[in-house]
């Protein structure tokens, strides 16, 4: 299970966390006979706060909630009502706020979620969005290398070939010293060059 199917089966479901949770369990269930050991622990934990999610919401009431006030302010009244007498109506009125309380829990949990829902998908995007600049960045640093150690190896063979011409030169310059000096000292006159060098 990834994070794809858990947001496929958020968009699916919509605000029906009860069959997302259904879906996505049946989902792990299956996978999980085939690589138990493979699963994401952030999408478990994903997963249990769902699952959480959901328990909060259908222990509130096994019925249909109210969704706005109007209709919070019916329910407080039928059920006060239908009291037999004072205990009866505390009692009554003690459940109603406790499923009116974990009601308001369970919204403010599924909107905290889809707010934290929303911040993961955009710092989801901008990551993948650094991460195409950076492979951007390596695809050039890459060239570069590898123009630079062409560059390199060029320079080297230069190198190379100027250091194997300066020792011919060096040969060439020390045997004209050496033919210089023989024909200074077979010169008949000292200071005075034979006539055939010249």
């Amino acid at each position: 299970m990834d994070n794809q199917s858990i947001e496929r089966a958020l968009e699916q479901y919509g605000d029906d966390l009860d069959a997302a949770i259904r879906s996505l369990t049946e989902l792990r269930l299956g996978s999980s006979t085939y690589n138990n050991n493979n699963l994401d622990p952030n999408i478990m934990v994903e997963l249990e706060t769902l699952t959480n999610l959901t328990d909060l919401a259908s222990s509130a009431s096994t019925t249909q909630l109210p969704m706005d006030g109007a209709e919070w302010v019916e329910l407080f009244v039928t059920e006060m009502a239908s009291s037999a007498n004072m205990d009866d109506a505390r009692g009554r009125a003690a459940r109603a706020l406790e499923v009116l309380e974990k009601s308001i829990c369970a919204r403010e949990a599924a909107k905290s979620f889809r707010q934290e829902n929303m911040m993961l998908k955009k710092q989801l995007q901008t990551v993948l969005q650094e991460n195409v600049i950076l492979k951007r960045a390596v695809v050039i640093q890459h060239e570069q290398q590898k123009n630079t150690s062409r560059e390199l190896v060029h320079a080297k063979q230069l190198v190379s070939q100027y250091q194997d011409k300066s020792t011919a030169l060096e040969v060439n310059n020390y045997a004209l010293t050496m033919h210089l000096k023989q024909a200074q000292q077979s010169s008949a006159i000292p200071g005075r060059f034979h006539p055939d060098v010249f």
